[in-house]
């Protein structure tokens, strides 16, 4: 299909790897966007891609899916960027940080020729380095620039709480904070289980032996899911598609959602020049603003060790 000039919202995806196509498939079925626009150095993969996606019209809410050059960008409300060399099995996400930012240094000049206005959603890894890469790149204000973060790290974090706990995820609200990756942590001293503390309502539970041995084991368990997966079959996609859409329904509806996204932090705990996550309120205008949340003294401690571990790679890549 062509790309129809006009229709709103539009959501271009640069990447049509396997991130970005389950991210297209997802936010096509969920109906948030009319004009759906994909671009890829493969062009013909992406015109695959977009052939199969196109089969199921009929069935979902009315959409207009093309593939596309960097021109075609124009009029986007939000443009995904998941376009990177993917992660290896035994490879960590900051090792992959040198060749991605040579590939963002050829993209975003681009991107930002064609859709200046637009909002940015860094999906590439390492997310952290990468959405600091298209944020010092662009230029654009560090609103608009926001990278995947550790959403689907604090979703996995709900999910296993509420195993243990047997309460409805949904019920359930803890972050984990600081970089996509090894140096991230959870923010235990503020998780709540129906607006109790977790730290309080462990002993009321009575379902674990041992408070310390379950935040352990459930955070250890969330760090390294993802490296779990990438053994197993190779790369992550499903989950990571899955958060960008619920990052894109908060941009795209004007939500004011409150989301542990990558962004730019000037003076958040004493973090500066850094994109790391915490607490954002996510709508139209992007970061509206970062939620500054009581961190305990250890959690602090985490957050400058990430930021420092992203600096020292920030560093090296001459970012």
């Amino acid at each position: 299909m062509k790309d129809m000039p006009g229709l709103r919202p539009k959501v271009s995806i640069i990447g049509a790897g396997n991130v970005g196509v389950r991210y297209a498939f997802a936010l096509i079925m969920k109906g948030l966007a009319r004009s759906v626009v994909m671009v890829d150095l493969d062009r013909r993969r992406a015109e695959g891609e977009v052939m199969d996606l196109s089969s199921v019209m009929p069935y979902i809410p009315p959409v207009n899916i093309s593939t596309g050059d960097y021109d075609d960008l124009e009029g986007s409300d939000l443009v995904v960027i998941s376009a990177g060399r993917k992660q290896k099995p035994g490879q960590g996400r900051l090792d992959l940080a040198a060749a991605n930012v040579v590939l963002f240094r050829e993209m975003v000049p681009e991107i930002m020729k064609a859709s200046p206005d637009s909002i940015w959603l860094v999906a590439a890894n390492p997310v952290d380095v990468l959405t600091y890469a298209a944020l010092t790149i662009s230029g654009k204000p560090w609103q608009q620039v926001i990278g995947s973060g550790t959403v689907l790290d604090s979703a996995r974090l709900r999910l296993l709480l509420s195993e243990r706990c047997e309460i409805d995820a949904r019920n359930i609200h803890a972050y984990i904070l600081g970089e996509h990756g090894k140096s991230e942590f959870a923010a235990w001293s503020r998780a709540l289980v129906g607006g109790v503390l977790f730290e309080d309502y462990c002993p009321m539970c009575g379902r674990c032996r041992d408070y310390h041995e379950t935040r352990l084991s459930v955070f250890e368990e969330v760090r390294d899911f993802a490296e779990k997966v990438i053994e197993r079959k190779g790369e992550t996609s499903y989950g990571v598609a899955l958060a960008m859409v619920r990052i894109t329904q908060a941009i795209l509806n004007d939500e004011n959602s409150v989301l542990p996204v990558s962004c730019y932090t000037d003076g958040y705990n004493d973090v500066s020049g850094v994109c790391l996550s915490v607490p954002s309120v996510i709508n139209r205008t992007g970061v509206r603003e970062l939620i500054r949340i009581r961190l305990s003294a250890e959690e602090t401690k985490s957050l400058h060790e990430s930021a420092r571990a992203l600096k020292e790679v920030i560093k090296e890549t001459g970012l």
